[in-house]
């Protein structure tokens, strides 16, 4: 199987999740949407979206699906099956509407539009984002206080997911240290080489660099 991918955060979830797991793939570094590209990629994923994982007569997209596969080809409680997978399907779903969606706005006014040079940052929206991030991350405050993981004892796909953001927070600028329990949680994440570099030995080109403020766009 081959996982195509790109440094953007949820391709990066993907490679930190099946390096993470050992899995059986091979990367490959992909720009759908770059000239000449589309019809390749169009068979794979008629969204011409990335992460997307690939083998001899079919594909998968979405983080999340490929999340799924890869822990049960390997064998792994990563992506949680059982009792506990309504508690990690909730965080899944919770996390992308709230927490994920507020960390996302931020970062896209401060990070995403500046890095490609898609206009001024929009500070009202920077407001809106910031304050749905409390609002998230007061919950998520509580349910770490006395607990390492979001689910059960261990780690599992759902902190991937939750944190998928978080590595572009020298962009974003979120508060995070304002919550200390959550900011201990994403310090364990950090700790772990598959989520801390999972790019480290592929071919991935960087991101262009976010201009500092006050640079022109």
């Amino acid at each position: 199987m081959t996982l195509y991918f790109s440094r953007n955060p949820n391709p990066r979830l993907a490679v930190a999740t099946a390096r993470h797991l050992k899995a059986e793939v091979a990367f490959e570094f992909a720009s759908p949407f770059a000239p000449g590209q589309a019809e390749r990629f169009r068979p794979l994923n008629p969204n011409l979206s990335i992460p997307i994982l690939a083998w001899p007569g079919g594909s998968l997209w979405e983080a999340d699906a490929i999340a799924c596969r890869l822990s049960r080809a390997a064998r792994s409680d990563f992506w949680r099956t059982g009792e506990d997978e309504p508690d990690m399907i909730r965080w899944l779903s919770w996390g992308k509407e709230n927490f994920m969606r507020a960390c996302d706005t931020v970062h896209f006014e401060r990070g995403t539009k500046q890095r490609y040079r898609l206009g001024p940052i929009d500070e009202d929206k920077v407001r809106e984002g910031l304050e749905e991030f409390h609002k998230g991350a007061t919950t998520l405050e509580a349910e770490l206080a006395d607990r390492q993981w979001l689910v059960g004892t261990s780690l599992s796909y759902a902190d991937f997911r939750m944190a998928a953001l978080l590595p572009f927070n020298d962009a974003a600028g979120l508060p995070l240290g304002e919550y200390p329990a959550l900011d201990r949680w994403y310090r364990r994440l950090e700790a772990i080489d598959a989520w801390r570099d999972p790019f480290k030995g592929l071919d991935a080109p960087p991101l262009a660099p976010v201009p500092r403020q006050g640079t022109a766009l």
